[in-house]
């Protein structure tokens, strides 16, 4: 698969077969958010990995979008330093997401859904996750074969995205 075809073709993935994921598929993609760039090669993140049914069904609770994850055969835990602390760096979430979208460009090669969950409930996170103070996740992955697989090739929503011209300006607004 071409780069361009992986950008263009990527679905959000929420509904995941009931089986686990290959252990050399969910390393090539936790490598794939590893390799991802960073500021000052700060490499600011880590990733925690749970694949316990019912840890990642008590996860589902940490926000009002995140009931996917309890039905993923993986979700990873994008953990950072906390940026409401004053010595965190700007780039800290850039970061995150440059990660985290190498993670499910990876996982789409591999025939692997994924969609993002939100964390609105960071006290429940923090206890769920363990995290030590400072640590802060904003967001998990849920990953899974679909269990629709025809869902990986599924053809664009008319009106899905705004045309280029709708979000794209020259030199200023």
């Amino acid at each position: 698969m071409d780069t361009w075809q992986a950008i263009d073709t990527t679905r959000a993935i929420r509904k995941f077969a009931d089986r686990p994921l290959d252990p050399k598929h969910l390393a090539r993609i936790l490598d794939a958010g590893r390799r991802s760039g960073s500021s000052k090669n700060q490499q600011n993140w880590d990733f925690i990995v749970c694949t316990d049914r019912s840890h990642l069904t008590e996860l589902a609770a940490v926000g009002p979008f995140a009931q996917h994850l309890a039905g993923a055969a993986v979700a990873v835990a994008l953990v950072t330093p906390d940026p409401a602390t004053a010595d965190a760096p700007l780039s800290v979430m850039w970061d995150l997401g440059r990660a985290a979208q190498n993670m499910t460009l990876a996982a789409w090669e591999l025939g692997i859904g994924s969609v993002p969950a939100t964390v609105y409930n960071q006290a429940l996170a923090k206890e769920l996750l363990g995290l030590p103070s400072g640590r802060h996740c904003e967001f998990l992955l849920s990953f899974g074969y679909p269990l629709n697989p025809e869902a990986l090739t599924w053809t664009k929503r008319a009106g899905g995205r705004k045309p280029l011209d709708a979000i794209v300006h020259t030199e200023r607004w």
